[in-house]
């Protein structure tokens, strides 16, 4: 099982993220937030996802962001990425690396 943490920012509601694949082919994840949009996401994408349509798609592109684009209530929100890079890592096609988003002053 791969665990994810995505601090969103400044609506504050922290994300965690669970993904859980026995062989790579299939992959479940289970998600926790205070957002409405997201929980509401999270209950679309509930059983069982294919990785290789979850991480293999062209940006926006995927049931991630499909849900993403009637669920989630802001465009910049870095939660679908969070899942998907937590299925990616799960499912072997990605290495487990931090990402960021910084800013300078």
């Amino acid at each position: 099982m791969t665990k994810v943490i995505i601090d969103p920012g400044i609506c504050g509601f922290i994300t965690n993220v669970a993904a859980d694949s026995a062989d790579g082919e299939t992959v479940a994840i289970q998600v926790g937030s205070g957002c409405g949009g997201v929980m509401k996401m999270a209950s679309e994408l509930a059983g069982e996802l294919d990785p290789f349509e979850v991480c293999l798609k062209k940006g926006g592109n995927g049931p991630v962001y499909d849900s993403a684009r009637t669920c989630c209530p802001h465009a910049a929100c870095p939660v679908p990425a969070g899942i998907i890079k937590c299925v990616e890592v799960e499912c072997n096609l990605a290495l487990p690396k931090e990402a960021s988003i910084r800013f300078e002053k």
